[in-house]
């Protein structure tokens, strides 16, 4: 999941989305990028469930995948205490050094 966003085009196609679904057209226009290359990434980040697709006519409309989404971010969360530890020990560390001026 975290390799699906490590493309800057592709993360830019990501974060376009949460506003809303999109078409590729749409997708190409904000990215810049032709429309054939936004679908290959949409591939990537459908693959990924990061992103759903839903008809909509003759559209297509593409937009963030609760599901991926939720994967995302229970694996982030298991290093969130640590990180969190290492901030309050920075900060601890920062103070001591203020003290001691």
């Amino acid at each position: 999941m975290l390799s699906a966003l490590a493309d800057p085009t592709r993360r830019a196609v990501f974060e376009a989305l949460p506003q809303g679904p999109r078409s590729v057209g749409e997708l190409a226009d904000l990215v810049g990028v032709s429309s054939s290359a936004v679908s290959q990434h949409l591939k990537i980040l459908r693959e990924a469930r990061l992103v759903m697709v839903q008809p909509e006519g003759n559209r297509r409309l593409y937009g963030l995948d609760p599901r991926g989404l939720a994967d995302a971010r229970d694996y982030l969360e298991q290093f969130w205490p640590s990180a969190i530890a290492s901030y309050s020990a920075a900060l601890s560390s920062a103070r001591a050094d203020i003290a001691d001026t």
